[in-house]
């Protein structure tokens, strides 16, 4: 071998040596790195949580531990990698509770919090959990997993905040259970301002929204995607296989207002208001299900506006709302409509659905009021009707016929039916040149709420409109190229896909599922015990007065369900000395009292009931039966932002006060009100000064749809004397009101009612004598809230 092969081989050998050394070398950086990157930290409390965020690094796992964390805003700030996130997470999955003035929120990249508790507080900020800290920091591809938040209200409900707000882009919120908003605002909203935001992908999947209890008004969404100044922006946003129960918070469970965004495979459980396309296009509802187990007339399904949407494979199943809440609303536009105002339908599809037991499922023209132009401006008249749509391939299956299974607000001549059938016991109904065709079908139960109607006709063929091969599957995800069918599903024979199987959805460690028990009873016999004894008590239980009189000089305070009644037929009687002003019972955030049997009398500067002036976070409610209340200054008095789903009162005699039912403090003219239910029946109200009943909802909103006011078989005499305006029963802007059976008798005043013509406004078989008269105004000039 010579000097020069002997030099290539040494070279050789160097050269593999350094491979092998750099090899090593590489290895055991991998290998320390990798061990880096499993890094895991726990921390105690606020400072030692900034400390290792601050220090995070891809991979890292950051521990809070268990406890309370009070008063705690996190800045998730870092930059982890698609394989290498960092992690924000409890000790255990729902050890830590947060709680306080507190928040989380990110900025960043490849982020993930998961396992918290958020609950008895409330955000110091706009948002709960928000992915961005500022304007300039926003988070991109992170994820809130396994989380809860309840009940994480403002103190105020005119408050506006969100308790999930959405920037960036492929940002994802899973597995989480979120109930319990009761204050002004979209419980989560998918923002686009900033061109960062736009084309954003997000993904809302796997949720569990839990109840959302009536706000009593506009802006209680369950989720928003977008507003109307965006609205012509693409989103892309994804809502997949959430479970929505009980969100009636308002009309709207979902609020669409950006394009391209998909709704499929979600379950929409009692809940008081429908999925709505309010603003932007091009919207895919596919494989839906839209529940109703009661014979509540208030759950709705799916309401269309703008361009574009192909509605496909849902099953609505005992949808009894109309109009605004039908099981599918298409609603009339505003021609040239302003961008925050309501665009006309057009090229929409709705095919392959399935509606079982549903009054009039396809409702047209929603929303129109041509008959209101002498009272709004012409920017706000909905005159221009859908077109170009066409509903096609659809089953309809009621029990009881239905004459309006198409009901024409506004003519549907704009719209296209093929190939639909409908089991109608043989009721007639407008057939629209056959598009709707009879058929004799059956039901097959799958679930309780899950019957699919067998025995369409075979010459029944679908309608092969434009683009119609693109629905390639039916409601369970079977194949739709061979044989296919009409309606939702291909087949009955299928199993229970057990939709409301509450673990599939939400935190894994959370169930919103609780048992109910039977209330204790404890007995009260002085007054010196009565506020220990509802201190003492659990929510739920009964609070039994012994026969006499209770001398009570401090109000009794309820922030929780409790029953108060008098433990024989001699009725309990409470005389209140409280100070002026002060009420007998003061209602208290989720104060909901039941009174009966009882006899209340104040010394005529003081109240029965009444809510809190102000801090009234949550809801309150009440219902008094068999009682006389006499001598105050009022005998309910509800103030500005607080609220109570249903406020009853039933054989009750009021007697003798300045004031009677005050529920007219909410003056900003937004569309709010203070109880969504006030019932009055079988009382008798006598020497009532004013505000005998006083109920006041203010400012125009269509989509605003309550309250509600019955007065049925009551007495009213000597009252109103001291009404300015000359009207015993104020009710102004309600929407639903019917005073019927009624006797009224020298009640020294103009007007007994004046009802609002246009809305659900009646009355019926109502005495009158030497108390003026019903008068019923066809439309009422409010202020507009846009």
């Amino acid at each position: 071998m010579n000097k020069i092969q002997k030099k290539s081989v040494q070279r050789r050998l160097m050269t593999k040596a350094a491979l092998l050394l750099t090899v090593l070398f590489l290895s055991v950086g991998c290998k320390e790195k990798a061990a880096k990157s499993m890094a895991s930290s726990t921390v105690a409390n606020a400072e030692g949580l900034n400390a290792a965020i601050k220090k995070a690094e891809p991979g890292d796992v950051i521990v809070m531990s268990n406890g309370v964390w009070k008063d705690v805003e996190i800045k998730f700030r870092a930059k982890g990698t698609k394989d290498q996130p960092i992690i924000l997470k409890a000790e255990t999955a729902g050890g830590v509770s947060i709680e306080g003035a507190s928040y989380l929120k990110f900025a960043g990249e490849y982020l993930v919090a998961e396992d918290l508790h958020f609950k008895n507080g409330h955000t110091p900020s706009k948002s709960v959990i928000d992915f961005r800290i500022s304007e300039d920091e926003i988070a991109f591809n992170c994820t809130v997993t396994n989380c809860v938040i309840e009940d994480f209200n403002q103190m105020h409900r005119d408050e506006t905040d969100l308790w999930v707000q959405f920037w960036g882009r492929h940002n994802t919120l899973s597995n989480s259970y979120i109930a319990g908003k009761t204050n002004r605002g979209p419980t989560v909203r998918v923002n686009l301002e900033g061109i960062e935001s736009m084309n954003n992908y997000h993904q809302i999947v796997n949720n569990h929204f839990g109840p959302r209890p009536r706000k009593g008004g506009a802006s209680a969404e369950t989720i928003q995607i977008g507003n109307s100044f965006t609205s012509m922006a693409p989103s892309y946003t994804m809502v997949e296989n959430n479970l929505f129960e009980e969100c009636n918070g308002e009309v709207e469970i979902i609020s669409s207002k950006t394009n391209f965004n998909e709704f499929r495979g979600n379950v929409f459980y009692n809940s008081e208001g429908s999925l709505v396309t309010r603003h932007g296009n091009y919207c895919t509802i596919d494989g839906n299900y839209f529940i109703n187990d009661s014979n509540n007339t208030n759950v709705g399904g799916i309401r269309i506006v703008n361009s574009g949407h192909w509605v496909i494979n849902n099953y609505f199943f005992n949808i009894k709302g109309e109009k605004f809440r039908s099981a599918l609303a298409v609603m009339n536009g505003i021609p040239k409509s302003p961008q925050n105002r309501y665009n006309q339908v057009t090229d929409v599809v709705v095919a392959y659905n399935t509606y079982v037991d549903c009054v009039s499922p396809w409702q047209f023209g929603v929303g129109t009021n041509i008959d209101q132009k002498d009272v709004l401006p012409k920017s706000e008249i909905r005159s221009a009707r859908p077109i170009r749509t066409t509903v096609a391939n659809n089953v309809i299956y009621n029990e009881v016929g239905d004459p309006s299974p198409v009901f024409e607000h506004d003519k549907a001549d704009g719209v296209l039916f093929k190939s639909n059938v409908i089991n109608n016991q043989g009721v007639a109904f407008k057939d629209f040149d056959g598009g709707i065709q009879v058929a004799s079908l059956e039901l097959k139960e799958i679930s309780k709420n899950i019957m699919l109607p067998t025995g369409v006709p075979s010459s029944v063929e679908p309608y092969e409109g434009f683009d119609f091969n693109t629905i390639t599957k039916d409601l369970f995800g079977n194949s739709r190229a061979n044989n296919n069918m009409i309606g939702a599903t291909l087949k009955a024979d299928v199993p229970n896909p057990n939709i409301l199987d509450k673990t599939k959805y939400g935190a894994d460690w959370y169930s919103n599922v609780v048992e109910t028990k039977e209330p204790t009873t404890h007995a009260v016999a002085s007054v010196s015990e009565l506020q220990q004894k509802i201190d003492a008590a659990a929510s739920g239980d009964i609070i039994s007065l012994a026969t006499g009189v209770y001398e009570l000089d401090k109000s009794l305070k309820i922030n929780k369900t409790i029953t108060i009644q008098s433990a024989a037929d001699d009725r309990a009687q409470i005389v209140f000395s409280g100070a002026v002003e002060t009420p007998v019972f003061e209602l208290n955030p989720k104060g909901l009292l039941t009174l009966n049997g009882v006899v209340l009398k104040g010394n005529g500067e003081n109240y029965a009931f009444a809510t809190l002036k102000e801090n009234m976070s949550n809801h309150f409610g009440l219902t008094v039966s068999n009682c006389d209340v006499s001598d105050f200054a009022y005998a309910l008095r509800v103030y500005r932002e607080a609220y109570a789903e249903k406020i009853t009162f039933t054989k009750t005699a009021f007697d003798n006060c300045e004031n009677g039912l005050e529920l007219s403090e909410e003056t900003l003219d937004k569309g709010d009100y203070n109880t969504e239910y006030l019932t009055i029946t079988d009382c008798t109200f006598n020497n009532i000064k004013q505000n005998v009943v006083d109920y006041y909802r203010g400012g125009y909103d269509e989509s605003t749809i309550g309250g509600n006011l019955l007065i049925a078989n009551s007495t009213f005499t000597n009252s109103g004397g001291h009404e300015k305006n000359k009207t015993l029963l104020n009710h102004r802007g309600i929407v639903n009101v019917n005073i019927k059976d009624n006797t009224f008798k020298n009640n020294p005043v103009k007007f007994v009612s004046v009802l609002w013509g246009a809305k659900n406004n009646e009355h019926s078989n109502n005495t009158i004598s030497h108390s003026g008269e019903i008068k019923v105004q066809e439309n009422l000039e409010m202020t507009l809230m846009y």
